[in-house]
């Protein structure tokens, strides 16, 4: 049988931590289980318990989220695409997606530049 940790250990172990009161953030989990249908803990005395596989679905979630800046959608249509996704490697995702991602951010930045050469690029004659 594999550890089951609760929420607040597993909050503070994949670093889900209010940085102003350093205290975990259960309120997140909470609302990742609502929303991924992949996070089931077991709840005992109404107590939540994840396993070791909930965690290392927990954590590749996290990583999209928070670190790669996905949406709660883009991470719902990742999980569809493949039941035998591997969460422990985010190379398993779709390198499309990234450049599609890269493409537009690319864009955006691109116009913002164009705008300000347009508006601050001319120099300055006395």
């Amino acid at each position: 049988m594999s550890k089951l940790i609760t929420i607040t250990e597993l909050s503070k172990k994949i670093g889900l931590i209010n940085s102003k009161r350093n205290k975990s953030s259960n309120y997140i989990l909470r609302y990742w289980e609502k929303e991924f249908k992949q996070i089931k803990p077991k709840i005992i005395n109404k107590r939540r318990y994840y396993s070791t596989d909930q965690v290392t679905i927990i954590k590749f979630i996290k990583a999209l989220l928070k670190d790669h800046g996905m949406t709660i959608k883009g991470v719902k249509k990742i999980l569809s695409l493949n039941k035998k996704l591997d969460y422990t490697k985010l190379d398993g995702l779709s390198a499309d997606y990234y450049k599609k991602t890269i493409k537009d951010k690319s864009e955006v930045i691109l116009e913002r530049i164009k705008k300000l050469k347009k508006t601050y690029g001319k120099k300055n004659t006395y």
